[in-house]
């Protein structure tokens, strides 16, 4: 659906994806598959859009985090590949089959329940097994005195009728942290899972074709890490310390207007509570975006958005539907002007830093009302609303 208000909107920019994506490629070399992670409707910038230029630049693999969102894409005609990193009720598991769609499986019971289905249906279901190496969270269990018991398990997996592991995979930790004790952690992650894939091949005798760990992190940092597949995230929407020095720029810019100007005279209290209190005459923007829109009312008072005169500091707490800014010196501002949240000219990377959280937060946090506009060579090629009217 199409909004016809200009009020708060994103530009997806897919020629800056494709860039990002040429850019990425060309470090981690012609021999090392790319998998693009579009889980969370592509962290807010949209799956099939984001899909479909991956696919179009030559991306090998897709990564979501469930089945509807996989069937999205395969209802929009995605052909490529699609990893679900996250669980799928075995009840799924034809549907997983019908549409060629790869299931991560991270302990036995998984590895059990997918195996009799398939075997029931008469069918093979592609698998990647997730190891744990360090993420505690899912996959199977390695570490320590868990090696040996870890290992049988897998290539328990690896015989079970119904099954076919293409691949096998885990999740760095804290790839993307700077610490010497962080490096560490990594290479001690990264030593575990290939000691693991190592031992599985020589007691199975057989071979995985995509061995996979490199996350955002580790594709900027550790080339040792690549193997077979990489699956950047930030990186490739061109967020965080390691998209600048790569040269990649951010995907989304989010934009609002100025719907209303208000003088207000010194000791003046804005919005709820009052906290911010005006001290001298002040020139007083108000903008229709507010933390339903995604801003997060942990930012109020905090920060400024990119007017085309410099920076404007946010006033007082943010509300739901709008907030407030100070552009007193700011006299080329209007009603109608237009107001950058974030994008190239008001970085997301220090945004997410003032709020305490990263990135993904405020790009995922961009709600359904906010109408998304996709530019392609140049030009506006689709606008969306996700609404129901």
């Amino acid at each position: 659906m199409e909004s016809t208000l200009r009020r708060t909107w994103s530009e997806i920019n897919l020629d800056v994806l494709k860039n990002n994506y040429e850019i990425i490629k060309k470090k981690i070399g012609d021999n090392v598959k790319f998998l693009g992670v579009v889980k969370a409707d592509a962290y807010g910038h949209g799956s099939i859009n984001v899909a479909k230029t991956l696919e179009e630049a030559g991306a090998d693999y897709l990564a979501v985090s469930s089945i509807d969102e996989a069937m999205e894409l395969r209802l929009n005609d995605i052909r490529m590949p699609i990893l679900i990193l996250g669980h799928t009720p075995k009840e799924q598991v034809s549907r997983l089959i019908e549409y060629n769609i790869t299931q991560a499986v991270t302990c036995k019971a998984k590895a059990v329940e997918y195996s009799e289905e398939a075997v029931r249906i008469g069918k093979t279901l592609k698998i990647h097994i997730k190891v744990d190496t360090g993420m505690s969270r899912l996959g199977y269990l390695c570490e320590g005195n868990f090696f040996d018991t870890g290992v049988k398990g897998i290539c328990e997996a690896l015989n079970m009728q119904g099954l076919y592991a293409e691949g096998i995979f885990t999740h760095f930790a804290v790839a993307d942290e700077e610490g010497e004790e962080d490096l560490e952690y990594t290479m001690h992650q990264y030593k575990l899972f290939t000691d693991v894939c190592r031992e599985v091949e020589r007691i199975s005798g057989r071979r995985f074709e995509i061995k996979h760990c490199a996350n955002t992190g580790a594709v900027a940092r550790f080339p040792e890490t690549y193997l077979d597949m990489v699956r950047p995230g930030l990186l490739l929407y061109g967020y965080g310390p390691y998209a600048k020095q790569m040269g990649l720029k951010p995907v989304m810019t989010l934009k609002t207007t100025v719907s209303t100007i208000k003088i207000y005279p010194e000791g003046t209290h804005i919005s709820y509570g009052g906290i911010y209190v005006t001290d001298k005459t002040t020139r007083v923007g108000v903008l229709p975006y507010g933390y339903a829109d995604g801003f997060l009312r942990s930012l109020s008072n905090k920060c400024s958005l990119m007017t085309a005169d410099g920076p404007a500091r946010v006033c007082g707490k943010i509300c739901m539907d709008m907030c407030m800014i100070d552009i007193t010196d700011m006299m080329n501002v209007e009603v109608g002007s237009e107001i950058e949240i974030f994008g190239e000219k008001n970085s997301i990377d220090e945004l997410s830093a003032i709020a305490g959280t990263i990135p993904y937060e405020l790009t995922c946090a961009v709600s359904k009302r906010v109408p998304r506009k996709y530019i392609k060579d140049g030009k506006i090629i689709e606008q969306e609303l996700m609404l129901r009217m």
